[in-house]
């Protein structure tokens, strides 16, 4: 949605692409179906760990679609709002059950540059990474990934938005 010099209040990036709570949910399916059966215990997942906080969705509708119950979180903070930052962890999860992640299925809801999931792929090398979205610079550090997008593409997810009033674009009646 290119931003118009008429309405400065548009958004300042080149294409957004909105994802409702039933598409998030549609995709995610899709993706542990994509994933059932190919993990490394005939088949069988040892546990999910999603990315937080964008994971977090994603990774809850593939444990119970898959029917796995441990379930853990590696919080890694990579964005200052809408800029990107340096990756950090700032909660690892349970070390004893990662070992170096042969198993483990990793969720996230996108792969952008790639630096977050790089960061946790030095931890856990034998990881399975999956994301709902990718997006051409992050996609070489993701195994599984149901729907591409353009680099240039911001996705608005639904725990990002909230439902207003919106006015047309023309006119006041």
């Amino acid at each position: 949605m290119p931003k118009r010099p008429d309405r400065p209040d548009r958004l300042p990036h080149e294409k957004g692409f909105h994802v409702s709570w039933d598409q998030i949910h549609r995709d995610s399916r899709a993706l542990a179906w994509r994933l059932d059966g190919h993990g490394p215990n005939d088949g069988a997942w040892k546990a999910v760990v999603a990315i937080t906080r964008g994971g977090m969705a994603p990774a809850m509708i593939v444990a119970r679609e898959l029917d796995i119950r441990t379930v853990d979180t590696v919080s890694v903070k990579s964005y200052d709002h809408q800029k990107q930052a340096e990756a950090t962890i700032l909660k690892a999860p349970d070390a004893i059950m990662m070992g170096d992640g042969t198993g483990i299925l990793i969720v996230d809801d996108l792969v952008d540059s790639g630096k977050t999931l790089e960061l946790v792929r030095t931890l856990y090398p034998k990881a399975h990474f999956a994301t709902v979205y990718a997006k051409p610079k992050g996609r070489a550090m993701v195994d599984t990934f149901i729907t591409e997008v353009s680099q240039d593409t911001w996705i608005f997810f639904p725990w990002d938005m909230a439902l207003q009033y919106v006015e047309p674009y023309r006119g006041k009646d």
